[in-house]
């Protein structure tokens, strides 16, 4: 099974430019693939966290817009969580800038707005701006004390929190209804960026 879904992968028209030569450089090796595609990375209560590259049980755009589906329709079903939005803030680990805009696009599909912190903030600082900006969620792109090979995406409620697990296992039902990662068709960035706000300066100084 993980075999065949490895060739899938590697039959695919990948946007991630970098995924493929990793891909290519563990053919013939059972275990790297068996390690990389026997499972899918895990959503929990917290949200995503794992190891970068390619690979379904590996953090990568594919899987952030999985884990970014699940939760889109989550928000879209709280009260006016469309026109409240999300605030989204992110790292400086690899792909980290990368994993918000496709966060901020997957909820563009939905219909819900989103603030991106305009550079590098800190969780707390995330947390904070949900409650500041009067969000409906947040997510915040980071792994917090893992190595630097890894990255993860968090997901938090209207008070800066991280989901509780009765509401954290509702996103992961909407998540495990997506059969598919590859298959998920992102809109261009035309139609994602009505619906996307960058913020920073006055979230910074209310922060302080």
């Amino acid at each position: 099974m993980y075999q065949e879904e490895y060739k899938r992968w590697m039959a695919a028209d990948l946007e991630d430019a970098d995924l493929m030569p990793e891909l290519t450089k563990i053919e013939g090796n059972d275990d790297e693939i068996k390690d990389r595609f026997a499972v899918a990375l895990k959503f929990g209560t917290a949200g995503l966290r794992g190891v970068l590259g390619a690979g379904t049980n590996r953090m990568n755009i594919y899987t952030v817009r999985k884990a970014n589906m699940g939760f889109a329709k989550y928000v879209a079903n709280l009260p006016e969580g469309k026109e409240r939005g999300v605030a989204i803030s992110y790292d400086n680990r690899h792909m980290s800038y990368r994993f918000a805009i496709e966060s901020a696009k997957i909820l563009a599909k939905f219909g819900i707005k989103s603030y991106i912190m305009e550079s590098l903030r800190p969780t707390p600082e995330l947390s904070f701006a949900v409650r500041y900006l009067k969000c409906a969620d947040g997510i915040m792109i980071t792994a917090s004390h893992n190595p630097k090979e890894y990255n993860g995406y968090k997901v938090y409620d209207d008070t800066g929190c991280q989901l509780i697990p009765e509401w954290g296992d509702i996103v992961v039902d909407y998540v495990n209804e997506i059969d598919d990662e590859l298959e998920i068709e992102q809109i261009s960035d035309e139609e994602a960026y009505p619906f996307i706000t960058w913020v920073g300066e006055e979230v910074d100084e209310a922060y302080y």
